[in-house]
């Protein structure tokens, strides 16, 4: 069917409700607006779905949610699981609490238990809960860190983690093979409970997973002994982190800590931030604001579904607050836990750090000073999460130390499978008292970092492509790059080009060709001269396409002036 048939269908369809056909009408005439909301189902893609709220097959409403829900119940279903039941979640957005319930009664409906949170949990909640029930599967209804228009559900498999290869294809399939609106189940909630397939999860739960991170503290008398001096300021982005980490925090003993009263509860239209994600330095104006007034040592934020964290420290030199990627406060909690770990004899012999293809290079002397496995997987920490499953299976081939993505967002411990913003909180604050009992804050220590093992600096472009034409335009472009590889960018020859949707390296100067050893994905990586790189990946959750740059420098100000170089020559290649 075409768009406009699509859409006529849902106006006449009496399976969709007057209050969604109503929404459609207000738009009768607006052909842009009609095609934007029906090109396309909203892509189920390998983690699960997110977009706009709105009614349309290309919007987020309680009919894709259900729909989506039902493909995911018939696979659980053909696996013979579903007494095991599904654990289920949800942030603060709007139309959260709704979807998480049209989740829960549909798979209820489909004679599958339902395991829901009372209230909104974060994401690494979710992923903890999961495994502790000993659910056959998650669903996390969450839009992350995009704007307060978007919502998403994340599907989770037993392990804890995103659903990997092969079941993701498996269970996109059963959402597909979904062609009559009417076969999407549900039942009244009171039938379901009283069936034993509506259950609300136990504040017990709760309980377990602050145990949990309280295991992976490893300097609780430091924290002590200094919690009458350091001070913490602390945003929640109105999202889901505030009672978890003001709770994990006090339980640690620490006693000043100050929270962004504006973002302190949680507010779906995200009031006093214009993107609620810690990569924006515009979203920490007040937390900088309350910082100076108290004059904090750190200042930590969360996105809305407490998955990712963004840092501030001060430096001793200039008394500037500094604002730390992704990467560097990863190699921050990263070189902290494992030095301490080495010291304390903690560090196991089989270990290993797990981080992406996209992430700083830096990961690779820290694996080797600490003699640890560094373990290369594709974007998404799905994959990150899927290699503690894997070590597992094989006997405890390699024990994690430690995992993260230059996306803000690690996990410390294995309570989660997901990306944690809790834990690293509890890590990052314990890191700033250990430090500050030596003096330093943790800018210095970052700086120390740096003279260590060389000054790495990463960044990322993002170019946005709205609709179908722009996803038309994202492919072209992708395609372009993947014929017609560069053998420069700049001043940087490309020693070998990646294509992982094939599943190939090139070596240029020898036109040997081997293989990635990762599954197959749309991302083409160029490894550049003088320790830089380049990657491009199209957004699996946005009308983006990302390009990544990691450049090494002999200081800080020669990794900046090299990054600002080398991404110049990306996109002087990407527009021409």
């Amino acid at each position: 069917m075409s768009y406009l048939e699509t859409y006529k269908e849902w106006l006449t369809n009496d399976y969709f409700s007057d209050e969604a056909k109503a929404e459609l009408k207000a738009i009768e005439g607006d052909e842009k607006e009609i095609e934007d909301r029906f090109y396309r189902d909203l892509e189920f893609g390998t983690g699960g779905l997110r977009g706009v709220i709105g009614i349309g097959t290309n919007r987020m409403n309680i009919y894709v949610v259900s729909k989506a829900t039902q493909g995911l119940a018939n696979f659980i279903l053909k696996e013979g699981t579903q007494d095991k039941g599904v654990a289920i979640s949800h942030d603060n957005r709007r139309m959260s609490r709704e979807f998480a319930e049209a989740t829960a009664l549909c798979l209820a409906a489909n004679g599958i238990k339902a395991y829901i949170y009372p209230s909104l949990r974060p994401t690494p909640m979710l992923s903890f809960a999961v495994r502790e029930l000993g659910c056959t599967a998650g669903v996390m209804v969450t839009a992350s860190h995009n704007p307060p228009e978007y919502n998403g559900y994340k599907v989770y498999w037993e392990d804890g983690a995103q659903i990997t290869a092969p079941k993701d294809k498996q269970i996109i399939e059963e959402v597909n093979a979904i062609n009559d609106w009417s076969t999407v189940k549900t039942m009244p909630k009171d039938e379901a409970e009283a069936l034993g397939l509506y259950n609300t999860i136990g504040y017990d739960i709760d309980e377990k997973y602050y145990a949990a991170l309280k295991t992976q503290c490893i300097n609780g008398d430091i924290i002590k002994s200094v919690a009458d001096d350091i001070k913490i300021v602390y945003s929640p982005f109105n999202g889901t982190g505030s009672i978890p980490v003001r709770r994990i925090l006090k339980d640690l003993g620490f006693k000043h800590v100050y929270v962004v009263e504006e973002q302190k509860d949680p507010d779906p239209n995200f009031t006093t931030l214009e993107y609620p994600n810690p990569e924006d330095p515009k979203a920490f104006t007040y937390a900088l604001k309350l910082a100076k007034e108290v004059d904090a040592d750190i200042i930590l934020a969360t996105d809305p579904d407490a998955d990712r964290l963004g840092i501030y420290a001060k430096d001793t030199k200039t008394g500037e607050y500094m604002a730390f990627t992704g990467n560097m406060s990863a190699m921050i909690i990263a070189e902290y836990l494992l030095s301490v770990r080495k010291e304390k004899g903690m560090l196991h012999d089989n270990g290993a750090l797990v981080t992406t293809i996209v992430s700083t290079n830096m990961a690779a002397p820290v694996a080797k000073e600490y003699n640890l496995e560094l373990i290369e997987v594709l974007t998404g920490f799905k994959f990150i999460g899927e290699q503690i499953k894997f070590f597992e299976q094989n006997n405890n081939s390699h024990f994690y130390e430690f995992g993260f993505e230059e996306s803000y967002g690690c996990l410390v411990g294995t309570h989660a499978r997901d990306k944690d913003a809790i834990v690293a909180v509890m890590s990052l604050a314990e890191a700033a008292a250990y430090y500050k009992s030596k003096g330093i804050t943790l800018w210095d220590q970052m700086m120390n970092i740096f003279n260590k093992y060389g000054y790495f600096k990463e960044g990322q472009k993002a170019i946005t492509m709205k609709g179908a034409t722009g996803a038309e335009k994202i492919q072209e472009l992708m395609n372009s790059l993947r014929s017609n590889p560069p053998k420069k960018f700049g001043a940087w020859d490309v020693k070998e080009f990646r294509d992982y949707k094939i599943d190939e390296k090139t070596d240029i100067a020898t036109g040997a060709k081997s293989k990635t050893g990762l599954p197959s994905s749309n991302v083409l990586y160029f490894d550049l001269t003088d320790d830089a790189w380049c990657c491009a990946r199209p957004s699996g959750t946005e009308p983006k396409i990302k390009f990544y740059m990691g450049v090494k420098g002999t200081s800080l100000d020669d990794a900046n002036a090299k990054l600002e170089e080398l991404t110049k020559a990306v996109m002087d290649i990407v527009e021409a």
